[in-house]
């Protein structure tokens, strides 16, 4: 299923009726003619209309990616083969990861974390670290989402209540493994509940299950630096860009009078 079906059948529908809804509230409120429903609706902005509504190709290039070694693999024996169409080559018996490939995967994971905050999803950030957990919490407390640094136990999303606890629209991985370089187990449960996921993925790990897989570094201090930074940039950006479009519709409404 493309990008742009899954965010109608799931996200965008839900945020669609959200915003006609206010902005029926909005026309009663200074008394628009009945006549001026299919103005309002005109005003209304699709951003799946648009290639990069947020504009997330700006926000990173290559030579970005070089300068924070997000490039560097595991060694090749560690290799999983799965990341083999992601790896440029190997020197000096490491790999070396492609990073046209990191950038192109890297602008669609953001872009798709990007349309899940405009629809105000809820987004979890995922990395089992006692280096880089308290620098993932910080990020995700300053935007405003959740963070989960420590022990996943299994089939936790497979047991909650539905009525009782709200799922997470995506999950993001700072890394695919936890502490002792096994798969995240949160990856799997991830699949059996249809939650996307999107996470860095090094040499030595399965990108298959991901929704989004973005070849990278995943244990060095300067490329989890960048990651923060452009995942915080990416979900202030998209709630900001939700808070102008909506005090543009309410704008758009009041010219209609």
């Amino acid at each position: 299923m493309s990008v742009i079906k899954f965010l109608q059948k799931t996200f965008y529908r839900r945020i669609t009726n959200h915003t006609t809804v206010n902005l029926k509230i909005a026309k009663r409120s200074i008394q628009i003619q009945p006549n001026s429903d299919r103005s309002t609706e005109q005003t209304l902005i699709n951003p799946l209309q648009h290639e990069d509504y947020f504009g997330v190709r700006k926000l990173v290039t290559v030579e970005d990616l070089f300068n924070a070694r997000v490039h560097y693999g595991h060694k090749e024996g560690c290799r999983n083969q799965n990341m083999q169409p992601y790896i440029f080559g190997c020197r000096n018996g490491v790999d070396v990861i492609n990073l046209d490939e990191t950038l192109e995967h890297l602008f669609q994971a953001l872009n798709f974390l990007s349309h899940v905050v405009y629809a105000d999803g809820i987004i979890l950030f995922i990395m089992h670290s006692h280096i880089y957990g308290h620098a993932v919490e910080k990020m995700a407390r300053e935007c405003g989402e959740y963070a989960l640094t420590r022990t996943y136990y299994r089939h936790y999303f497979l047991t909650p209540d539905r009525h009782a606890a709200k799922l997470p629209s995506l999950c993001v991985f700072l890394s695919l493994l936890n502490n002792v370089n096994q798969q995240h187990s949160c990856i799997s449960d991830c699949a059996k509940v249809n939650i996307p996921t999107m996470g860095i993925a090094d040499t030595n790990s399965d990108p298959c299950l991901v929704t989004y897989p973005v070849p990278g570094n995943d244990d060095s201090l300067l490329s989890i630096e960048l990651y923060l930074r452009l995942f915080e940039t990416c979900v202030k950006n998209a709630k900001q860009k939700k808070k102008d479009d909506t005090a543009h519709a309410v704008d758009s409404i009041e010219k209609i009078q």
